[in-house]
């Protein structure tokens, strides 16, 4: 067996290698939520495509920046000191990723909410975005997130085989979520609304990070997570509402 593939072996190195699925399957939520509100925003025709294209496009950052890990690592090496904190390229790269979340997440909060933009600059409206603009700004957010994926994977282990394993496993998790997380985004208003909020979080969770301030991911995916749970509480009891209306409504006549 090739020694690149040794690992497989080991039983410790299956335990290491659910871990960093679990691991890197969590951290893609981020970067698919952000996929799914953007593609929406583009005609339907051409949806699938662009949610493809920009997970595909996740996959193979990853797959580049592993096989440069070596770089990776010292990524992490100050580059100057301020403020007593000493920032590197990973710290530059989730300021400047998360200080763009803030900005697309505002921007699209501002457009949902005053009527004066028009309905084509509305979240989910087909001309409020071109093809190719989309596919940028996905590329942009990948290289962010896979940057924080990779320097993740590596404090975790030291096996690129594992590493590349867990990836791809996560990404195709990602591409099969991508559809009916996009349609139930787009089905419900209220929901996007709910996710640009989550994109705000999570940008100023990079922003923090960056700054030297490490916020737990586990604080955020739980918040995610109950916020959540609330509006599907909140919608299932719209739906019951709407149903007892039309109910009544022939009792009426």
């Amino acid at each position: 067996m090739p020694e690149f593939f040794a690992f497989l072996l080991d039983p410790a190195a299956y335990a290491a290698l659910i871990t960093l699925i679990v691991m890197e399957v969590v951290l893609g939520i981020d970067n698919l939520v952000f996929i799914s509100i953007l593609t929406n925003k583009l005609p339907p025709s051409v949806r699938g495509r662009a949610r493809r294209i920009g997970i595909s496009l996740a996959l193979i950052l990853r797959l580049v920046l592993l096989s440069t890990v070596a770089f990776i690592v010292h990524l992490t090496d100050p580059l100057f000191t301020l403020f007593g904190h000493g920032f590197s390229w990973r710290d530059l790269i989730l300021i400047a990723g998360g200080l763009f979340l803030v900005w697309k997440a505002t921007r699209e909060i501002h457009h949902s909410v005053d009527p004066s933009d028009g309905p084509e600059q509305m979240v989910g409206g087909a001309a409020a975005i071109g093809f190719g603009a989309a596919i940028t700004q996905i590329l942009v957010l990948d290289l962010v997130f896979s940057i924080d994926s990779i320097i993740t994977a590596v404090g975790m282990t030291n096996e690129i085989g594992i590493m590349m394993i867990a990836v791809v496993v996560a990404v195709l998790a990602m591409m099969a979520a991508s559809g009916p997380l996009s349609r139930f985004i787009a089905a419900n208003p209220t929901i996007v609304m709910l996710a640009l909020g989550f994109l705000l979080m999570i940008g100023m969770t990079l922003i923090a990070d960056g700054f030297g301030f490490h916020v737990p991911k586990g604080y955020i995916y739980a918040a995610m997570a109950f916020s959540a749970f609330v509006e599907i509480l909140n919608m299932l009891a719209r739906r019951r509402r709407q149903r007892d209306a039309a109910d009544m409504a022939p009792a009426e006549h």
